[in-house]
């Protein structure tokens, strides 16, 4: 039965970041994901988790200035330092809250700028990611991102981004299939999923969830989750799937998806 996790930077924004926490427990979630922790101490943000018996599924490693435009440091010449800085902070916090993955954005690429060389540095960053994770025993995952929401992010393709952890071999290093992302960019999810979830030095590490082509709940629109559900489930999947989504109003409100399949026991049908 698929594991799912309240992503609380897009779910409960009716409450402050800190009380969000207990409001998804009290709906029945037993692990969180967000984006940034980092306006927080961690041990504040574990005392929630442990305070609301919640695990940590996920976060997102420093992406840079991120209120000045900037989605990531991975593939960005010239911040190779700066990047290597931002995991000793993106791990100081894992190895606190407790997760064993990491999201590591790519960052964006401008028109002029050489795809070449960002390709180069997004590898040998990877590479030093998945290494220093290896110790704290975390995965480094790589999300492919559509370029309708996020223009000019390096990553847009599930094929690229297996093909780029394949090359660095890392064991600990995977793909964030974003369903919403991939439906926009590519759609064909569920054979994309059965080609890549058993893959070798590469794979799905975790999974996200969100209406197309709206971002809201995933019982409109034209996914049919159900059906991925179940198809997750016989690909053999344990990990947590991000419910990564707006709601369209109240987030509480808006969960008769998730109840549904929690009293039946199998995929919500719409």
């Amino acid at each position: 039965m698929p594991r799912f996790a309240a992503n609380l930077t897009m779910m409960y924004n009716e409450h402050a970041f800190i009380d969000r926490f207990s409001a998804a427990a009290r709906d029945g979630f037993k692990a969180v994901e967000f984006l940034f922790p980092y306006e927080f101490p961690p041990s504040d943000i574990k005392t929630q988790l442990d305070d609301n018996a919640l695990k940590q599924a996920l976060f997102n490693a420093p992406p840079g200035d991120w209120s000045g435009g900037e989605r990531g440091l991975a593939s960005l010449p010239g911040r190779e330092d700066e990047f290597r800085r931002s995991m000793d902070i993106a791990l100081d916090y894992a190895r606190i809250l407790g997760n064993d993955k990491l999201h590591v954005m790519a960052g964006l690429i401008a028109p002029e700028q050489s795809r070449e060389q960002h390709r180069e540095v997004y590898l040998k960053n990877l590479a030093l990611a998945a290494n220093m994770a290896a110790s704290a025993h975390v995965t480094i995952v790589i999300e492919p991102i559509n370029t309708r929401d996020m223009p000019g992010f390096f990553l847009n393709r599930q094929d690229e981004a297996q093909a780029i952890c394949s090359e660095i071999g890392a064991s600990n290093l995977q793909v964030q299939f974003d369903c919403y992302h991939c439906q926009i960019t590519e759609g064909d999810l569920a054979v994309k999923l059965r080609r890549d979830m058993k893959r070798r030095n590469a794979g799905i590490g975790h999974i996200q969830i969100a209406g197309v082509p709206y971002r809201n709940e995933p019982d409109t629109g034209e996914v049919n989750y159900p059906y991925l559900f179940d198809l997750i489930d016989s690909l053999g999947y344990s990990g947590w799937i991000g419910c990564e989504y707006r709601p369209r109003a109240g987030t509480s409100d808006g969960l008769g998806w998730l109840a549904n399949y929690r009293h039946s026991g199998h995929s919500p049908r719409t």
